[in-house]
């Protein structure tokens, strides 16, 4: 869901992918790593899922505060 007052525009990441914006820049950052990591080799993919659940998990205990 966007942030308020923002609405969502699809980017291109790479060949064919397409990824909403949310409006909040740390969260299309993630995408954005996510959407780019299938270029990765195994090993990079879980670095780079495991980065992308930390900064998520750290998002949202920030809007719980």
């Amino acid at each position: 869901m966007p942030a308020e007052g923002v609405t969502p525009s699809p980017y291109r990441t790479g060949e064919d992918e397409m990824v909403e914006e949310t409006g909040h820049p740390a969260v299309d950052a993630v995408l954005s790593s996510l959407a780019n990591a299938a270029r990765l080799t195994p090993v990079e993919q879980i670095a780079e899922y495991e980065a992308a659940h930390q900064v998520l998990q750290e998002t949202l205990a920030g809007i719980d505060r």
